[in-house]
Order: structure tokens, then sequence, then C-alpha cells
């Protein structure tokens, strides 16, 4: 069965729940005309906004030329292949990435997060647990700005700093341009100095899902955001590995 078609029968099937976050904007860049039609039907009704695109590169230039909330990017395009996309929107922009691939092995996953996507998810796919992740990824982006006490918006350490207003991470003057997961694995990790948060506590707090030992998400992302620390502060180990146990900010 084509994806197109298991789309189109789970439309019937699957209600749509009522729509958290009015103004979130999708950019979907599928190259397959029918899917990516599809798939657009299916997220206007939940309620977003949706523009698409059918290459790599008019997707890469509308991704960074306009503001929005979630990128729905398949890996094999024309023009510009998926992950060619992500690393030079990633130049960019932090806009949270979910890649949608009839490539499900690790290897393509583990190139997908390393190449700063937010979420993965192997074709064919049901509608439900799209959804679910969309909601995930934009309950990141869309936060609202909380209100907080006086001198309550920065964490620091030495000099990292972390704008919890802004959601900004920078080391002295350079703002090191994390992905809105790694700010908040960061941020999490940076609150609980020299405590072992475990892995089941973080996909929990942080990934929105339930821990799956086969699942190497968030150790890309810890991978991501050590190695963005490293560029800035070489002469520091920050986070450490527990083994069996989680992560810990040292």
């Amino acid at each position: 069965m084509s994806v197109t078609t298991e789309l189109r029968e789970q439309q019937g099937s699957v209600p749509i729940a009522e729509k958290r976050l009015p103004a979130a904007r999708i950019l979907l860049i599928e190259d397959d005309r029918e899917v990516s039609d599809a798939l657009s039907e299916v997220l206007r009704k939940a309620g977003y906004q949706v523009q698409q695109a059918f290459d790599g590169r008019d997707g890469l230039t509308t991704a960074i030329s306009h503001n929005f909330h979630l990128v729905l990017l398949d890996k094999l395009l024309p023009q510009m292949d998926g992950l060619e996309v992500l690393n030079r929107l990633r130049r960019y922009r932090d806009t949270p990435v979910m890649m949608l691939t009839a490539c499900g092995a690790e290897a393509e996953r583990i190139a997908g997060f390393s190449s700063g996507a937010d979420d993965y998810l192997a074709k064919p796919f049901n509608i439900t647990e799209l959804r679910l992740r969309i909601e995930a990824l934009l309950r990141r982006s869309m936060r609202p700005v909380q209100p907080e006490p006086p001198g309550s918006d920065t964490l620091k350490d030495g000099a990292l700093q972390l704008d919890t207003r802004k959601r900004i991470a920078c080391c002295g003057q350079q703002q090191m341009g994390l992905t809105p997961i790694e700010y908040e694995l960061l941020e999490e990790l940076l609150r609980h100095p020299d405590e072992v948060l475990s892995k089941p506590y973080l996909y929990h707090r942080i990934l929105n899902k339930p821990y799956s030992r086969y699942d190497r998400s968030l150790d890309m992302h810890i991978s991501n955001l050590r190695a963005k620390l490293t560029d800035v502060l070489p002469e520091r180990q920050l986070i450490k590995t527990v083994r069996g146990q989680g992560y810990c900010y040292q």
C-alpha cells in the first residue's frame, strides 16, 4: 500500500485533536506531490498553516527566508538531498526539523540527528504518531515565555551563560546556535550540576516520549551539544556520561 493511500485512509479513522497551537506554521519539503498534498490536507484539517516545497533547493530557500515553527523534511529530494538541506539550514536557523523518510535504518537516523534533526519518522507512518510528535516539537518552539522573578532569567557557569527568557546560550559574547532540544538539554543539565540525570527522565522531560534502549536520539542530541560546547570551551569536558545511568553536568 502506498504512503498516499495510507494517509488518506487514516484521515477518516483518526480523530483530529483540538488544536493547541493555533498560529503554528509548518513547511513541508516533500518531492512526491501526492504524498505532499495528502499530508498537507491532514495537517490543515488539524488547524496548522502549511506551506509546501517540492525540491531541496526551493525548500532550503523557503525555510531560510520565512519564519516557520517546524519543518517536515524528506531525505530523498531532487536538486539537493535532505541532509544537505538540513546542514545548510542549521547555519542560519534553529527551526525544529522532523525528517520523514523511507530510510528507517539506524545509520540513516544517526545521520539525520548528527546533521541537526530534532526528530525522525520513517515512512509509512501513523497519522496519530505524526501528530503527537509534531505537537511535542511545537511545544518547544512555540513555548510562551513565563514570568520569572527578577534575576532568575540567567544561568551561568563561568563564561557559559543561558538566557532562559530568550532561550539563548552564549559563551562570552559568542552565541552558540543551539537547536531547541540542545538548549533544553543544556538548561536542564545546568540546573542540576553534579547530579546524574537518567535517560528515562531526559526522554520524558526533554523529548516528550518514553525511553527505549534501542532509541539513540538522546545520545545524538547529547553528542551534538558536546561538540558545540567543545568549540567554545575546548579546555572543559562539561557533560559526563555515567555508564548505565545517564548524564551529568560537571
